[in-house]
């Protein structure tokens, strides 16, 4: 009996070699998962430099200790404005917070791709975090103010947990992480955690647990906006039905075209129009549902087929609304379903290099598939170039005309209302308030009345003329715009 027990303890708690063995097992591929990370990071470093967004300046604008608060419109969550608020409110530094926010993001994704480490292939799971950080548009928005990249880092941590929690319903910390990547998609877009939740809800019908901290992560997360709702926007439904209006109404649009049209580097395609890229920016798009389902299917053979398949569900909940339900189309929207697709891929990819039985052939497979790979690399590195170089060039008009502003008087405390206010009130330290468009949040009479208590201008392209109570206003170009200025602010010049 003595000896049988012992036996058995050492069947359960393997010691010596046996144990260093399980630990080296566990641990293959870590040092990998570090190495994306920090290269991710260090990437974003060196090529993603510019000035802040238009969408970033209405979220820094919330935190900041310097700039009037943008006019928060409807669909707008405030994560990632407080995300920002250890640098934003007290630096204006841009440089400090690209920094800050690419080393936090390069964080998260290490972490993110933790998850999924007892469920999935060490070095399956270091090529998918690869794939998801080598694209143009995770390096573009990962240092960027922006809510979308870590809509996809809560969604790749959530689904990993769940997969966790349903393997092991005794994994504590997988139960925490299903709790805060609900709450961390929520907080950041509500509505996209829950196109992400939908699969994990029917999955998780038989769990009532499960159910209830999916629900509270996401209540968690969503509450501030809820509470908002209410508070600034006529209610929730009020709130949502302002949201769609401002997202040109949710219903059938086939937005995949635009998607493919917003892939060489167009960062908001609204409206739409010219030609598609060049197909070789492209390709990768087209590669990404046969990957993924050639991923799915090798799962299955190995017995893995809850993890990739639930990855790449909730990838595919993630992505109809914004390939067939809006208007338009922005890259950064289809993040959070690149970081979920990421995991099949690799599957298939894997699955690609190892099939072949012989020597010979699995040496050609793995030499084709790292040629592709380099090729994919070089264009994503290209479209990113490009997208940069453009959106720099953009920011620095915007800062150049905040300059001419100053030269005529209009500095703060000050008021911008026009084409491109938001953006250029923030290069200013200007406020900005709008009559019309989404960014509607005051009426001409109270204009009126801020003009002789704050300098004001008002923007208009070339050719565009003013509203009525500014016509007879002073008019100077300032760099690609008109500006109309109140006379109070010419008396300060």
């Amino acid at each position: 009996m003595a000896d049988g027990s012992n036996a058995t303890t050492t069947r359960e708690r393997p010691t010596g070699l046996p144990l260093l063995a399980t630990w080296l097992s566990r641990a293959q591929g870590e040092p990998w998962l570090a190495v994306v990370a920090a290269t991710f990071t260090l990437a974003q470093l060196v090529l993603v430099r510019t000035g802040l967004g238009w969408d970033e300046t209405v979220y820094v604008s919330q935190v900041s200790g310097r700039i009037p608060a943008a006019f928060f419109s409807a669909p707008r969550a405030r994560g990632i404005s407080l995300l920002t608020a250890p640098i934003a409110s007290w630096s204006d530094s841009t440089a400090l917070l690209r920094a800050y926010l690419a080393i936090l993001s390069g964080l998260a994704l290490h972490l993110a791709l933790r998850v999924w480490r007892t469920h999935t292939r060490p070095h399956v799971l270091a090529l998918a975090g690869a794939l998801f950080a080598s694209l143009w548009v995770t390096l573009f928005y990962g240092p960027q103010a922006m809510p979308n990249y870590w809509v996809a880092i809560g969604a790749l941590a959530c689904v990993g947990c769940f997969v966790r929690v349903r393997m092991n319903g005794r994994d504590r910390p997988a139960w925490w992480g299903v709790f805060m990547g609900a709450a961390l998609m929520a907080w950041m877009r509500p509505m996209d955690a829950v196109y992400v939740a939908l699969p994990l809800f029917a999955f998780a019908l038989r769990s009532p647990r499960l159910l209830a901290v999916m629900a509270a992560g996401l209540l968690a997360g969503a509450g501030e906006w809820v509470a908002e709702a209410y508070a600034s926007y006529g209610g929730l439904t009020h709130r949502l039905a302002d949201a769609s209006r401002i997202q040109g109404g949710l219903g059938w649009h086939l937005a995949a075209v635009d998607q493919l049209r917003s892939l060489g580097g167009r960062t908001l395609c609204r409206p739409c129009t010219g030609p598609l890229p060049d197909p070789a920016v492209t390709l990768w798009w087209f590669a990404l549902p046969l990957l993924a389902g050639l991923g799915a299917w090798s799962a299955t053979r190995t017995r893995r087929t809850l993890p990739v398949l639930l990855a790449g569900t909730c990838a595919v909940t993630i992505a109809v609304p914004y390939l067939f339900l809006i208007g338009y189309a922005a890259p950064r929207f289809l993040l959070p379903a690149y970081a979920l697709l990421a995991l099949p891929v690799a599957h298939g990819i894997a699955h690609l290099v190892t099939a072949p039985a012989r020597v010979t052939a699995r040496t050609i497979a793995v030499s084709l598939v790292a040629a592709v790979l380099a090729c994919h690399l070089a264009v994503q590195y290209t479209v990113l170039e490009h997208t940069v170089r453009n959106s720099a060039a953009a920011r620095a008009g915007w800062s150049r005309t905040a300059a001419a502003l100053h030269e005529f008087g209009v500095r703060p405390p000050c008021l911008l209302s026009g084409y491109e206010a938001v953006p250029i009130a923030f290069y200013s330290g200007c406020g900005s308030a709008q009559t019309t468009g989404h960014d509607t949040s005051t009426t001409t009479a109270s204009l009126i009345r801020a003009v002789h208590r704050t300098p004001f201008a008002v923007l208009r392209l070339p050719g565009h003329r003013p509203p009525a109570y500014a016509r007879s206003w002073r008019v100077k170009r300032v760099g690609h715009l008109q500006a109309y200025v109140a006379p109070d602010a010419w008396r300060g010049w």
